[in-house]
């Protein structure tokens, strides 16, 4: 049987459509179960649905307060039964709830080479600091902020002439080709996580 794949989304979608591709292919080993979002129609869940993939979506305005839509959100995602949860653009914070449900089963990944440069600008924090070489780190999600297991990172050469746009946007095919990847080979081949080392067979 496939491993069975929830992904979260905020916006347009790209990285969740390069994993509805990769699991086009019988051969990924991976199937796509549902897509939930934070908000409605946004592009990424238009992805899903011309996918013929089941959608959902948990606004944190439509709750008491955040404990009460993170322990929704667990609850939805929980519903589709996922070996893997995968943040593709999501941009809330999942609290402990979530994190207490899916904890070293979520992964997220971040345009920089953590711990360099965690937070909303790391293409441009880069960019500022003047480093010669950037990229792209998935990691399972933890209580802080880009500070969980680092699973892998993919390098982005930092051009002379590079601005914030151009080098997010080679960033990021880094990063769909990384996620893709490696999503992919710890759904099939599993994972251990020890400490903070993340190794695959």
């Amino acid at each position: 049987m496939p491993a069975r794949l929830v992904v979260l989304v905020s916006g347009t979608g790209s990285t969740l459509q390069a994993l509805l591709d990769a699991a086009a292919d019988p051969s990924y080993g991976v199937v796509v179960v549902a897509v939930g979002a934070d908000r409605d129609g946004c592009e990424g869940l238009r992805r899903a649905e011309r996918a013929g993939v089941p959608t959902f979506v948990c606004r944190v305005a439509d709750h008491r307060d955040r404990a009460a839509w993170d322990r929704a959100l667990a609850e939805e995602c929980t519903a589709f039964g996922p070996d893997l949860v995968v943040s593709a653009g999501f941009m809330r914070l999942a609290g402990p709830a979530f994190l207490d449900r899916f904890g070293g089963r979520f992964v997220n990944s971040h345009p920089a080479l953590l711990p360099s440069f965690p937070g909303m600008h790391g293409p441009r924090d880069a960019l500022a600091h003047g480093v010669k070489v950037s990229g792209c780190t998935l990691f399972l999600v933890d209580a802080g902020v880009d500070t969980g297991p680092i699973v892998a990172q993919r390098a982005v050469d930092v051009n002379d002439d590079d601005d914030e746009q151009s080098l997010h946007e080679r960033i990021k095919l880094a990063e769909r080709l990384m996620l893709v990847d490696v999503v992919g080979r710890m759904l099939r081949e599993g994972y251990c996580v020890t400490g903070r080392k993340v190794t695959m067979p």
